[in-house]
């Protein structure tokens, strides 16, 4: 039977908040319940005005990208039911380890309190998921998190656990675990610790609601980089960037692997070095202040030379180790700095080693589509990104939270609970309000990084088509879109800006109200004589350099910040998906003869428009097979698919009987040489775009190739002649030279099976001819297809397909196309009466000259 007695017990009245150097338990568990039902009372009236939305039907089907995630809620939901339980257990662990014993009224009071408390919470986490799921279901868009009034409760749950930690030294408390009893209650507190920790970080990660995905777009006009996707509802309105908590599992764990160097054991150990430093570093700023203090009380005691010089080298050498306030100029900081160097290096190299290996692997239409200018933006802030965060986390961040756990332990017992009470609060809301504020100057700082994608995609771009603007005298117009674009983003860079002077005048605010608290507690225990004149040295020289870094840790989390969302766009370049894949287990190519078959092949760019209709046709080993037509009926199609820079819709094609779907990528190529249309060469000399064709190549095969293709004597007349640079896309060349370098360099490759896509198109009629008859003794026993518009060129293949509309229409030599009189006799005809037309127009001024 439980008999409830006075409200306190033997503890004193209610009032007295502070008793044997801790807090009153009536107190505490009078007051924290009654804030934390206040706290669940204010949430559950914020929630109830909230209107539920019906689920229409034919809803049930959801993206899977945008369904909540299961099992960290179902975790969230177990923490929220067990913390319910826990104020009632707490009351049945005192009935039963003290049968008999009155029941003080306090702690009845809180068991109920708390529990109708924890009850809330239960009940707002449950409806916020039903609405969430019936947000997603309708197409409405909000933002990600739970509501204000349910975080706060957590938060306020976990800091009085935390609370209790200033009556450390009372005796009233369960600390000492001196009997049964106060062992029970002291697991109960850890049980309710760790519960409330847990729902307080579930909470910010709000795994229970709808994540925001994201994209990006790198083809499109000033368009929003970090575009939100709504779902299917028609005028959904669009909600707030994303916070930077969304995927941070995810985010530290590809950071993760960056940290630990994989493959290299000496620079494992050098992580492992790195880290006992930093290590080192949190046990110097805890022991240079206790020396300083040594020291002053040293003086002020009159003691021995001795002992005072012995205080003094150490408080020096350790002072030594440590460097300035934040042990930015130690020793220690030092040597770990220099030591990281080569970590730092490693990741770098591997992150962009990583992207550069991506987006070559990435489909010809994904590179049709991209902004080169912005791809490289992202790739350049992606890289730093990924190296600034793992340095200000590993040796920022951790270290400052490390330092303020150590400071709020060390005055809580040496000092006094109230000092630890004081940093705790000041830490609590400084690092409140910076992460508050700067979520939300978050997004400032990304439609600034969006703008400025815009401005320099439009820079290159102009750029590159430096001949287009000169041609239509465009200077003018170029000049004033750069001015527009620049305006729009400063405009953005003084919301940014004005923002972050708005939290650092609220940092400062913060910062001085604590110190100014702390400083007068310890001025007022020195006059009584509880403490010496060295602890309050003590005090002020730890406070100050615990106030460093933290004033540093707004611009930290700032950085850290910004390097997440800078992360954003380098991660979704990771997950673009390549087009062309090779299959489990595919082989190489076994080149035997070169026999092409196309088998009923159907080919679309686009859904809903093919851009080749059934194309069947065998090109024999040795044979030369000419593909004519219209432009745009799909004749370059056709090469871009035997070379496999895009997969067939449906249907077959073989390279000697092999389907080139099933074996590797690479393989395949290594087989194939391709002179395309328009040629484009690196901004290099004109010996090593040559030499791409076969970069083991010696000179006198490099000449040799360039011989063949007729351009030799060409680049003996420049000046530098192999060595000349031939400058960004080749622009120094002319547009017949370029398309002569890609014909040697063809050459040189020396490949199985030759495509030429209008690989004489630049060419006059003498050079024309001259390199036909290279080519010729190149394509000799080769396996060829050609494109071409001039009918004259191909006059003598084996095999002519003429394609109209993706289908092929006619078929044959070249006699027997004639003889026919269908779409290749009247193309044919076409183009003699527009030579025989030149021919006339340019007889007057033969004559005339």
């Amino acid at each position: 039977m439980v008999t409830v007695g006075n409200y306190c017990e033997a503890e004193g009245p209610v009032g007295p908040a502070w008793k044997q150097d801790g807090l009153s338990p009536c107190f505490f568990f009078t007051l924290v319940p009654s804030v934390l039902m206040a706290l669940g009372a204010l949430a559950l009236m914020l929630a109830l005005p909230c209107k539920r939305r019906e689920r229409p039907a034919g809803a049930e089907a959801l993206p899977w990208g945008a369904r909540p995630r299961v099992l960290p809620y179902m975790l969230q939901l177990l923490l929220a039911t067990f913390q319910v339980a826990l104020p009632l257990g707490g009351l049945a662990g005192r009935v039963g380890t003290a049968p008999g014993s009155l029941l003080p009224g306090y702690l009845l009071l809180a068991s109920v309190l708390g529990t109708l408390a924890s009850a809330c919470g239960l009940w707002l986490l449950v409806v916020e998921r039903s609405k969430a799921r019936q947000r997603l279901a309708v197409g409405v868009w909000s933002r990600p998190g739970h509501s204000p009034g349910l975080l706060l409760l957590w938060t306020g749950t976990f800091a009085a656990e935390n609370l209790a930690l200033v009556s450390w030294n009372s005796p009233q408390w369960w600390w000492a675990r001196a009997d049964l009893g106060q062992q029970v209650q002291f697991g109960l507190w850890v049980l309710r610790y760790v519960v409330s920790g847990g729902l307080l970080i579930l909470g910010l990660w709000a795994p229970g609601l709808r994540p925001q995905p994201y994209t990006l777009q790198v083809n499109g006009e000033d368009q929003d980089v970090e575009s939100l996707q709504v779902p299917a509802a028609e005028g959904a309105p669009q909600g707030a960037p994303r916070s930077t908590w969304q995927d941070l599992g995810r985010k530290l764990r590809l950071l993760s692997g960056y940290l630990w160097p994989r493959g290299s054991p000496a620079l494992q150990l050098v992580v492992l070095i790195c880290l006992g430093l930093m290590g080192l570093d949190r046990g110097l700023n805890l022991l240079v202040p206790i020396f300083y203090r040594d020291i002053v009380n040293l003086l002020t005691q009159n003691a021995p030379w001795s002992a005072v010089a012995w205080t003094v080298t150490t408080y020096v050498f350790l002072k030594f180790l440590q460097g300035g306030g934040t042990g930015s100029t130690g020793f220690v900081s030092n040597l770990r700095t220099f030591l990281w160097i080569r970590v730092q290096q490693f990741t770098s190299r591997q992150v962009e080693l990583r992207l550069f290996s991506h987006l070559h692997e990435l489909s010809l239409r994904w590179h049709l589509g991209r902004r080169t200018g912005e791809v490289l933006r992202v790739v350049d802030r992606g890289t730093s990104s990924v190296t600034g965060l793992l340095s200000y986390l590993v040796f920022n961040v951790i270290p400052t939270l490390a330092d303020i756990i150590i400071g709020i332990i060390y005055f809580s017992m040496f000092f006094n609970a109230w000092f630890g009470l004081i940093v705790f609060l000041c830490m609590s809301l400084y690092l409140t309000l910076t992460i508050v504020v700067t979520e939300w100057r978050s997004k400032f700082r990304r439609a600034m990084n969006t703008q400025e994608n815009a401005t320099r995609a439009r820079a290159v771009d102009s750029l590159l088509n430096f001949e287009t603007v000169k041609y239509y005298n465009a200077e003018g117009y170029e000049v004033d879109r750069y001015r527009e674009a620049i305006i729009k983003f400063q405009g953005l860079e003084w919301k940014s800006s004005a923002s972050l002077v708005l939290l650092n005048q609220t940092q400062n605010l913060v910062i001085g109200v604590g110190l100014l608290a702390g400083s007068l507690l310890c001025t007022y225990f020195v006059s009584e004589q509880k403490l010496q004149v060295g602890d309050f040295v003590l005090f002020g020289t730890y406070i100050i350099q615990l106030y460093m870094p933290l004033n540093w840790f707004g611009t930290y989390y700032r950085i850290i910040q910004a390097n997440f969302i800078d992360m954003e766009n380098m991660f979704d370049l990771l997950k673009e998906e390549k087009e062309v894949k090779d299959l489990p287990g595919a082989g190489p190519l076994h080149f035997q003869r070169g026999q092409i078959e196309f088998e009923n092949v159907h080919f679309s760019y686009t859904d809903g428009q093919e851009t080749l209709q059934d194309v069947s046709f065998t090109v024999m080993p040795g044979q030369t097979v000419a593909l004519v037509g219209p432009s745009g009926a799909g004749k370059s199609t056709v090469l871009r698919l035997l070379f496999r820079f895009y997969d067939i819709s449906s249907g077959c094609i073989r390279i000697d009987g092999q389907d080139i779907s099933r074996v590797t990528q690479v393989s395949l190529r290594s087989h194939i040489g391709v002179v395309p249309q328009d040629t484009v060469l690196f901004n290099d000399t004109i010996a090593n775009n040559i030499r791409y064709g076969r970069i083991t190549a010696g000179k006198d095969e490099v000449e040799a190739a360039a011989q063949a293709a007729g351009i030799h004597d060409t680049i003996q007349a420049f000046p530098e002649g192999y060595e000349t640079q031939v400058g960004e896309r080749g622009l120094k060349l002319s547009g017949g030279e370029k398309q002569r370098v890609a014909i040697a360099r063809a050459i040189l490759k020396a490949p199985d099976i030759i495509l030429l896509d209008e690989a004489t198109s630049a060419l006059d009629t003498s050079n024309e001819r001259a390199i036909q008859a290279s080519l010729a003794k190149v394509c000799a026993n080769r396996t060829t297809i050609v494109v071409a518009h001039r009918l004259s060129t191909v006059a003598n293949a084996d095999q002519i397909l003429v394609i109209k509309d993706g289908c092929i229409v006619e078929r044959g030599r070249h006699e027997a196309l004639l003889s026919r009189g269908g779409v290749y006799a009247d193309m044919w005809q076409l183009q003699q009466q527009a030579q025989e037309e030149v021919s006339e127009d340019t007889k007057p001024e033969t004559m005339a000259r």
